[in-house]
């Protein structure tokens, strides 16, 4: 009998709970009430009081863009990634020997996921351009971490590897090679350029092979990357130098002159620009210096003096020396 009233209670709660959303009238106000998706709540339209919140998000999971990935894609866990060999399909281990409640696992148990590990990656990397990819895509990773760049650079570096290794670009080259080739070209595609000095700062490989296997990829993929523009390295260099907004918007006027002059061409995009921000620092009467500025801009103090002169004598209008 007890459990004919506690389910009978239960049907006039969903009932009144039901009638409340059908209503679809404030209570306060009896304004429309709207579905707040993005919160969870119900909300009055005209007075704005939070009838109902904490809703079930019934929704796919990720974004789909036609009916068989919303299928696909609905309460799936992560989405795919091209930043892992496997797409991030497959299963992953925990290294730590520690059960669904934290507890430390017995002798036992830790021999058995010891041995459970060492069979899921060899299933994981079945073939040399499983392994290949593995390789490259953790340096890829590595790579960007050590610059700063967003997820979005290192996804279109991943893409990159995988057309060069499906392509067949590879052999004769290092895998190390390819793949700074890969994050150097995807940082210039997204707009956020590093230099080449930075990247061989990170890079395993030399200098002129990092070039090399660039101008390679980018030809043989038909990659379209724009030269880089001086502008898109002043954010990073005044924000390391803790300029103000005024200095880095002077900075910016600086360039901009100097590109109507056609002073900066045939330059380095990273040597205009550091010698825009130091000008930029002089004439905003903020303290720095061509030391300060050569360290965050991995340039000589050479190049920003050659330059500085010839940022400003394009501002005066006067022609370059």
């Amino acid at each position: 009998m007890s459990d004919e009233n506690t389910r009978t209670r239960t049907r006039e709660r969903t009932d009144e709970t039901e009638e409340q959303h059908t209503s679809a009238a404030c209570p306060e106000c009896s304004g429309h009430l709207i579905a707040d998706e993005e919160h969870g709540e119900t909300v009055c339209d005209d007075c704005g009081l939070v009838v109902d919140e904490g809703e079930i998000d019934r929704g796919p999971e990720w974004r789909a863009f036609d009916s068989s990935e919303k299928d696909s894609k609905s309460r799936v866990g992560a989405p795919t990634t091209n930043m892992m060999h496997d797409k991030g399909l497959s299963t992953n281990i925990d290294w730590r020997d520690k059960d669904a409640y934290g507890n430390s696992l017995g002798a036992k148990q830790r021999q058995k996921m010891q041995r459970l590990r060492k069979w899921n990656e060899r299933f994981r990397t079945r073939d040399s351009k499983e392994r290949n990819l593995k390789q490259a895509l953790g340096e890829i990773d590595r790579m960007a971490s050590a610059l700063g760049l967003p997820e979005n650079v290192r996804e279109t570096a991943s893409v990159i590897y995988r057309r060069a290794l499906d392509e067949n670009l590879l052999p004769g080259r290092s895998i190390e090679g390819v793949s700074t080739a890969s994050v150097y070209a995807a940082a210039r595609q997204a707009g956020v350029p590093r230099s080449l000095d930075e990247i061989t700062d990170v890079s395993r490989v030399e200098k002129s092979e990092i070039a090399r296997t660039y101008r390679y990829v980018v030809r043989e993929l038909g990659l379209e990357v724009a030269p880089a523009d001086p502008e898109s390295y002043v954010p990073r260099f005044a924000s390391s130098l803790d300029m103000s907004d005024e200095a880095e918007h002077r900075a910016r006027q600086l360039l901009q002159n100097a590109k109507e002059q056609g002073v900066h061409s045939g330059k380095s995009p990273v040597g205009l620009a550091a010698a825009a921000v130091y000008a930029a620092a002089l004439l905003t009467n903020e303290k720095t210096t061509q030391a300060a500025v050569s360290e965050v801009a991995d340039i000589s103090e050479v190049t920003i003096r050659n330059r500085y002169h010839e940022l400003l004598e394009a501002e005066q209008g006067l022609p370059a020396a």
